[in-house]
């Protein structure tokens, strides 16, 4: 028999009470003392320049209109590029649309991810100054930023596979594990760490897709069901934002039903890249999410959703509305940022994305130093930077609200707090870490007995 996908009807979809009862009881929203400007801000580009805020805010208008793959970005960039391109030092040879278009596909060739953007963050690039734009660089590759990538490279730089007992399942600290549910996203990062799985094949990488089947859910979450010590559960992929609401009800069901599991999360970049669907009142994703919730509450467990901003440019007026609405219904969320060059690796610009999520009430979490992917050695940068901004920024800002700068080790090594290194060689760009606390063997070593080595960019070293 051909295997079940769980896109088929597993529940009754939910009901939209929950928006409901927060927009009767809403009040005014402020930002920095000010009510939010409902601007309509993806007016600015010529093909929405007639879509309304109810249009806008429709999850099926929103998911209709990405952009995906080289052939229709060119069309759209043909559409919103002027003429002349501003003059950038270090792209002499681009001044014209035309020329933009050409180095733009050229690096998609070398890229290991594909092309999908949602025009919420279409909206928001300043596509008057592209090349210096922070969020183009994130989303959108260029051959002429391409650098070789670093020797010591792999494309599952973090071992996850290696980590999986069960296909998409990593189990790598004692009491947690990260459910990847999913190998599609609603926008695809160029920096993505999942790159060897995530978005569809490129002209360098095959993907180890993970297909949202009910049959491999079942065998991750009967491996958490079997594994008592396990208490802690990611659900991620791709992203969680990409799952059906009945899908989403499955899985949360599921594991608040496992009677040693504390707590999970929903990791997604949903809130940055489409936050709309938040406020749809015709989408029940938002209203399955507050369902569990307020479930895991009533149970003594916690659910929380962690998303992903990496610039304060991501966040609009409807970012803080959604923001807001689940911060009234009680959903705690937490961001992870990544450490990127020429995006957000300078005191101004990170200070500034703390205090905008902080403000959102989104608990500002982590900040990763960028991993070691296929593609982006343009937005590495080396440990040095992190360990100076977290210098700089903390003591800026309450306590509670720093995020934590960390490496997630090259090798399987977890996560570790970027200055908790055991030496730095800055000349050669080589930082050790060790990770006492991650168990498993590695080539018959035991991992809490190995020195895990990060790299910084080749560009850097030495200076």
């Amino acid at each position: 028999m051909p295997e079940t996908t769980v896109a088929q009807s597993l529940v009754p979809q939910t009901q939209h009470t929950q928006y409901e009862a927060s927009q009767s009881t809403a009040l005014p929203i402020y930002h920095r003392g000010a009510l939010f400007d409902r601007e309509p801000y993806w007016q600015k580009i010529a093909r929405w320049s007639d879509v309304s805020e109810k249009e806008f805010l429709s999850y099926r208008w929103q998911i209709s209109r990405n952009i995906q793959g080289p052939r229709n970005l060119s069309v759209f960039l043909n559409e919103v590029l002027p003429e002349n391109i501003p003059a950038n030092k270090h792209y002499q040879h681009i001044r014209t649309k035309g020329a933009f278009i050409e180095d733009v596909m050229q690096g998609i060739k070398e890229a290991p991810m594909s092309i999908r953007l949602t025009p919420h963050i279409l909206s928001v690039i300043d596509w008057s100054n592209p090349l210096n734009d922070p969020l183009r660089r994130q989303f959108i590759p260029m051959k002429s930023t391409y650098m070789p990538d670093h020797p010591k490279l792999g494309l599952d730089s973090l071992h996850e596979a290696a980590d999986s007992p069960v296909t998409g399942l990593v189990h790598r600290y004692p009491d947690k594990v990260l459910f990847l549910a999913t190998s599609v996203c609603g926008l695809y990062c160029r920096f993505c760490t999942r790159s060897y799985a995530v978005g569809g094949n490129t002209d360098t990488v095959t993907k180890s897709s993970y297909k949202p089947i009910k049959a491999r859910w079942d065998q991750a979450l009967q491996y958490i069901s079997d594994n008592e010590v396990i208490q802690d559960v990611v659900v991620s992929g791709g992203d969680s934002y990409y799952l059906q609401p009945d899908q989403l009800r499955y899985i949360g069901d599921r594991l608040l039903a496992i009677p040693h599991i504390r707590r999970f999360r929903l990791a997604t970049k949903g809130l940055c890249v489409t936050p709309s669907r938040t406020l749809d009142p015709e989408d029940a994703w938002t209203d399955e999410l507050v369902r569990l919730s307020n479930r895991g509450r009533a149970l003594g467990k916690q659910v929380a959703l962690h998303t992903h901003f990496n610039h304060p440019q991501e966040i609009t007026w409807v970012t803080r509305e959604a923001a807001q609405k689940l911060f009234q219904n009680g959903v705690v969320v937490r961001n992870q940022s990544v450490l990127l060059r020429g995006v957000n690796d300078n005191v101004q610009t990170m200070s500034a994305l703390i205090r905008e999520l902080a403000d959102s009430n989104i608990q500002p979490y982590y900040v990763y130093q960028c991993d070691m992917v296929q593609g982006i050695e343009d937005l590495r940068t080396p440990l040095q930077t992190i360990l100076d901004l977290e210098c700089q920024i903390r003591g800026s800002i309450a306590g509670f609200l720093m995020p934590s700068f960390v490496v997630d080790l090259p090798g399987g090594g977890g996560k570790r707090l970027a200055a908790s290194y055991q030496s730095y060689d800055r000349k050669t760009g080589v930082s050790k870490f060790v990770a006492p606390a991650v168990k498993g063997t590695v080539k018959g070593r035991d991992k809490e007995n190995l020195v895990y080595e990060y790299y910084d960019p080749l560009a850097f070293c030495g200076l």
